[in-house]
């Protein structure tokens, strides 16, 4: 049995991702087959069938053994109890990469101009966040601003400061008091504005 991949959730998915992979699962929950079984039973033609558990062996979900002049392929239940563990264990699924700023870079390439400059002001409350989010790097952590420097800072993206200032602050990104203005900097946003 193939173990390098068996312990990856990508691979495991990637492998259960094709509906004919998967009644090739059930099948062999239930017995061991042939490829050429396999093939009769799901009217699908053997080279398709041996590509599907090729996939499924890369993976380590299904093994072959050789009996007379055929492999009979059978389920490796000790890799499906393998991740089963896993997929119940929340610290190795954190574990999993991904690359979390991938949305964030196709909403600005969306919405920004070669200037930087917003095409427009997304109305769509998660890209407005991100455009948001964007926009507070360019405030300095601890310093005050007049809400005319304020202005300033965003009219280089956007001639509506005041809608942008406004979404600023209610999505915590700024804080407003007397007049004044501040980056936050826990620049996470409220659960609640995105609604």
């Amino acid at each position: 049995m193939n173990t390098k991949n068996q312990a990856t959730p990508l691979a495991f998915f990637k492998a259960l991702a094709d509906g004919n992979r998967l009644k090739i699962i059930g099948l062999l929950s239930q017995q061991e087959y042939t490829v050429e079984q396999l093939a009769a039973i799901l009217n699908l033609q053997p080279s398709t069938v041996s590509h599907h558990l090729s996939r499924l062996a890369r993976a380590g979900l299904v093994s072959a053994r050789a009996e007379s002049y055929y492999n009979l392929y059978r389920l490796e239940k000790s890799a499906w109890n393998a991740m089963a563990q896993q997929l119940l264990n929340p610290a190795a699924l954190a574990a999993v990469e991904a690359d979390t700023s991938a949305y964030d870079h196709k909403v600005l390439h969306d919405y920004l101009l070669p200037d930087g400059r917003l095409k427009t002001i997304p109305a769509q409350r998660k890209k407005l966040g991100v455009i948001l989010r964007h926009l507070c790097s360019f405030f300095e952590p601890g310093k005050r601003y007049s809400e005319q420097e304020v202005n300033q800072i965003l009219r280089r993206f956007h001639p509506d400061t005041a809608s942008l200032r406004r979404e600023m602050v209610g999505y915590h990104f700024l804080q407003r008091e007397k007049g004044m203005y501040w980056r936050i900097d826990q620049t996470s946003t409220n659960e609640d504005s995105q609604e």
